[in-house]
């Protein structure tokens, strides 16, 4: 296990956030908390989104990292999920506090939250329960996949859901 702890400052906002490298990805160890145009912040409670960052569509999601960062693919969610060792990814990738119970060991520094999600027709739901990320590759036209962690299980898993679902987005450097 390769793990470095860094710090980025967005020159868009000035917002300061923890990094972690680990086996060679360098990653965002906090979420995205950017505000864009098709971004909303859980319950449109901007308290959450200081804790939570914000939440995301797809196509904002693909555009809101920073310069010289991306949206992860599913690769290299891939191989974070090997890295923090398949079973037991979700625990060792969760943040120590902030989950309705069974809290991570954030052994990697990863410090996952679950910010929970949005829907277009504004609803919010999951916040403390489910972290859901995007990920930058299409399933089929009208989804988008997304990787996701539960407060009660010790493994992280993909899936896929329409892209006008709000979901958090951690970056990963170019």
């Amino acid at each position: 296990m390769t793990e470095t702890k860094g710090t980025f400052t967005d020159s868009r906002d000035g917002k300061a956030y923890k990094t972690v490298k680990i086996e060679g990805q360098t990653w965002l160890a906090e979420n995205l908390n950017f505000e864009a145009e098709g971004s909303k912040c859980y319950g449109d409670d901007p308290k959450n989104a200081e804790k939570y960052g914000r939440l995301y569509n797809w196509e904002t999601a693909k555009e809101a990292c920073p310069e010289g960062w991306h949206l992860p693919s599913n690769d290299e969610w891939k191989d974070l999920i090997k890295a923090a060792g398949f079973n037991m990814s979700g625990n060792n990738l969760k943040a120590k506090s902030g989950w309705r119970s069974f809290k991570g060991t954030d052994e990697f520094g990863f410090s996952a939250l679950p910010g929970g999600y949005g829907h277009s027709d504004g609803n919010f739901s999951n916040v403390g329960i489910y972290g859901y990320w995007w990920s930058a590759d299409e399933y089929f036209n009208d989804n988008a996949c997304y990787w996701f962690m539960c407060f009660n299980e010790s493994y992280a898993s993909r899936g896929d859901n329409g892209k006008s679902n709000l979901f958090s987005v951690r970056c990963v450097q170019d």
